[in-house]
This record gives C-alpha cells, structure tokens and sequence, in this order.
C-alpha cells in the first residue's frame, strides 16, 4: 500500500499535493501536480508551499494552472490493505517456533537480544 508522502521541506509535515523539478539548463523550476512516483531529483511540496515558491534571480517558473488536490486513494490501495488484514487475522495463518537457544547458553524465557551466559571460569 502506497503511504502518504510529506512535503520535502524542513519541519513541514503537511501532506504533498505538488511536485518541483529543477531544469538546469533553461534555469527553470517547475512545479506540477505530484508525481506519481518519489523520484530522487525532484522534491514533494505541499501546497502552502508550491504557491509561496520562489526562485533566484534569473530563473523562471513554470506552475501548474488550477488547483492542487491530494491524490485519492486508488482501488489498488484499498485491495492491498483489505488483502493486509485479511491475512492478518487469518486463524490458520502458521507460527513460525522460537529459534533454539545455542547450546551451552540457558535463556531466561525473555524475548531479546540478551542471554545469559554461563561463567566461563568455574569454582
């Protein structure tokens, strides 16, 4: 299931609804709806801040003409979930055992990481 993605900026938490590509060459940012998928060099914007951006002097900006709407889930997205629960509560789902302790260790009945270790020095 696809998860919300968050506006790229720092400290914004707001859900993205636009995405920002830079086009060096013509000194061009370009802001549009979001994409569909995360790419590495673009950034997801939400939509305070797809509207307040600026660029250095000399550039350009190209935005999108209408306005930017979160995107809805897909039936996609719903099949996957009710497919995540279904098979969550299945009751005949199989349980996979504990892993054998190691021999010469004693464990304490307590999940972890830890174990106990017997004294290597004896008395």
């Amino acid at each position: 299931m696809r998860s919300v993605r968050k506006c790229s900026r720092t400290g914004c938490g707001s859900p993205a609804v636009a995405t920002l590509t830079y086009a060096y060459a013509e000194s061009t940012a370009v802001v549009g709806p979001l994409a569909t998928y995360s790419e590495p060099h673009s950034y997801d914007l939400c939509e305070e801040h797809a509207l307040r951006l600026t660029v250095p002097r000399g550039w350009e900006v190209v935005r999108h003409d209408g306005e930017f709407a979160a995107p809805e889930p897909t039936v996609d997205d719903l099949t996957a979930l009710a497919e995540a629960v279904r098979e969550a509560g299945r009751p005949d789902r199989p349980i996979e055992p504990p892993p054998e302790p190691a021999p010469g260790t004693s464990t304490t009945g307590r999940r972890g990481h830890l174990r106990v270790l017997p004294n290597p020095v004896a008395e």
